[in-house]
């Protein structure tokens, strides 16, 4: 076995050790110790064009740790893959309805040479779920060269006005984007302050009586305390602010039986537990008018005969 050591007094081999002295070099210098002495004897022949190959390497190595102490190595990362085949080329958008294509695009952020290696599929996914429409979204990479993006949509439940404004909105009362019109005209609307928020609740208590609910144009919130029905024949429902079920099944009891809603009216009012108005309608009211006229006048007939 070989040691190697080191001396003041010169270096030589002898007896198969290198000698310099009385201190032991560690196992792991010993064969560059060995190499370097040889470089030192003569015995090693630097290699063509070494000095220039040694600078290339000293250079390359500092332009590799620049990059990688500047942050840079994503951005290049990138634009090698793209520029050797791996840009996305195709990006699949999938269960969009309300949400457009082009939207979905631009929150991606590809720029035609954005390659699928370095692409960050949370950070898209995140901008992809501050679309309106979008509840929740799932960003996949496909190699080698294609995206998907499923995209989870939120439902709408009813028209909110509010002022003059239109809006779409959950069944929790959220807000999802303005509503203009198309395939949802048919959703019930909710108005007023405080819609919003007991609309769906309300709602879902109309909905058990169905010849009523059937008929209701819209749904008002009165000073955010209680409710009144539009119906589509533009008759007014004014209901009380407590027993609001109670008062909906006596509502669709008097329907059923006397087609109360049905008739020459413009108003119920059933806002007092012990007695209910009804508003006539203006031929309603002349009928009942002339009605009352001639039973007078028949009282008066009979009275004289008598």
């Amino acid at each position: 076995m070989f040691s190697l050591t080191s001396s003041q007094a010169g270096t030589g081999r002898s007896g198969g050790r290198f000698r310099a002295g009385d201190i032991v070099l560690p196992r792991w210098l010993r064969r560059p110790a060995r190499f370097m002495h040889r470089v030192n004897a003569g015995e090693v022949e630097a290699p063509r064009y070494g000095a220039t190959i040694a600078t290339a390497v000293l250079l390359g190595a500092t332009a590799v740790y620049g990059v990688v102490a500047g942050g840079h190595l994503p951005q290049v990362l990138q634009s090698v893959t793209a520029r050797t085949g791996l840009a996305i080329a195709q990006v699949n958008v999938i269960g969009n309805q309300e949400t457009s294509e082009i939207d979905v695009l631009q929150e991606v952020g590809l720029n035609g040479w954005t390659a699928l290696v370095g692409f960050n599929a949370e950070d898209a996914r995140q901008r992809l779920s501050g679309l309106p429409w979008v509840e929740g979204v799932a960003v996949r990479k496909v190699y080698p060269a294609t995206l998907e993006v499923d995209i989870t949509e939120k439902k709408a439940f009813a028209i909110w006005q509010h002022g003059n404004e239109l809006s779409l909105i959950e069944k929790d009362g959220s807000v999802i984007a303005p509503f203009d019109g198309g395939r949802y005209t048919t959703l019930p609307m909710v108005i007023g302050v405080g819609a919003r928020e007991a609309g769906p609740e309300f709602i879902a208590k109309v909905a058990r009586h169905p010849s009523i609910a059937n008929e209701v144009r819209a749904y008002i919130r009165v000073g955010d305390r209680r409710w009144d029905l539009r119906l589509k024949n533009g008759v007014t429902v004014k209901l009380p602010e407590k027993n609001e079920a109670l008062t909906l099944a006596t509502l669709a009891a008097l329907d059923r039986k006397n087609g109360l809603l049905s008739r020459e009216i413009t108003s119920v009012d059933m806002r007092l537990p012990d007695r209910m108005a009804i508003g006539l309608s203006e031929e309603a009211a002349k009928a009942h008018q002339d009605a009352m006229r001639e039973r007078y006048k028949t009282r008066i007939a009979d009275g004289a005969q008598i």
